[in-house]
C-alpha cells in the first residue's frame, strides 16, 4: 500500500541544499543499510540533496535526468516533463486551457531532448544507467512545485521493485497526488503559503554541471 509522510507544522527555511538533504535523510532512516537501496538525484538541483541522503543511508548514488517542458513565453510554468529514456508526461488540461498547439508541444520536447542528452553525456559519459531490477529506488529532488518532473521520473523507473519520492518541500496537494504513483512519498515540509521551491532555501543557487560531477564522484558508501 502506498504511503506518504509530511510534517505540516514545519514551514521552515533550509540554509542550503546540504542542510535540506540532512533533514530529509533523517526521515528515510528506515532504509539505512539496506543493500537494495539506490538513491537517484534529479539533476541538477536534486543531486546535492541526494548525496546527503545516500551518504546517510550508506547507499549508492546516481543521477537521473528530467527536463521540464515549459509553457511558451512562460518557461517557468511546466506543461509537462521529459525523463531519461524518452518518457513524457503532459498536463493535458493546462495545454488545452492555454491553447498550446501540438507543434509547440513537439518543439518543447525536441528542445529539451537535446539538453537532456547533453547532460547525460556530461554527467554519465559512457557509463550505463544503473539496473533497477529488484531495487528500492529513492528519487530525490530539491522540491516539488507542479509535480510534473517527479511524475515523469516515477513512471520512468517503475521497473524498480519499490519507488520512493523524497523531497524537502512541496505543496501538500501535489505530494498527496504523487502517492497514487509512487510506493511512498516523503515531503519534509509542506508550507501552507507555498509559492515556489526556492522560498524554502536561504541559499538556492543554480547547481552547475561541475558540482553535479563532483558529487557523483564523491563516495557515499563505506
Amino acid at each position: 500500500m502506498s504511503a506518504w509522510s509530511v510534517r505540516r507544522d514545519v514551514a521552515r527555511t533550509f540554509q542550503d541544499r546540504r542542510e535540506a538533504g540532512q533533514v530529509l535523510a533523517q526521515r528515510l532512516v528506515s532504509y539505512r543499510g539496506d543493500p537494495d537501496v539506490l538513491v537517484l538525484g534529479l539533476a541538477r538541483g536534486g543531486v546535492p540533496i541526494a548525496w546527503e541522503v545516500a551518504s546517510f543511508l550508506d547507499a549508492p548514488l546516481d543521477v537521473f535526468l528530467v527536463r521540464k517542458l515549459g509553457v511558451p513565453q512562460w518557461q517557468e510554468l511546466a506543461m509537462g516533463a521529459l525523463a531519461s529514456g524518452g518518457g513524457v508526461v503532459i498536463n493535458d488540461s493546462l495545454v488545452r486551457r492555454l491553447g498550446i498547439s501540438e507543434d509547440q508541444v513537439a518543439e518543447a520536447i525536441r528542445r529539451e531532448t537535446v539538453e537532456l542528452e547533453r547532460r547525460e553525456r556530461a554527467y554519465r559519459g559512457d557509463r550505463p544507467a544503473p539496473d533497477l531490477t529488484d531495487r528500492t529506488v529513492i528519487l530525490v529532488d530539491d522540491g516539488i512545485a507542479t509535480g510534473s518532473s517527479m511524475l515523469a521520473a516515477v513512471r520512468a523507473v517503475r521497473a524498480a521493485r519499490r519507488v520512493v519520492v523524497a523531497v524537502p518541500v512541496g505543496p501538500a496537494t501535489v505530494c498527496s497526488q504523487l502517492n497514487s504513483e509512487a510506493d511512498e512519498v516523503v515531503c519534509a515540509s509542506t508550507p501552507m503559503d507555498f509559492e515556489s521551491v526556492g522560498q524554502a532555501f536561504a541559499d538556492f543557487h543554480q547547481v552547475s554541471d561541475d558540482e553535479v560531477r563532483r558529487l557523483l564522484a564523491a563516495p557515499t558508501t563505506g
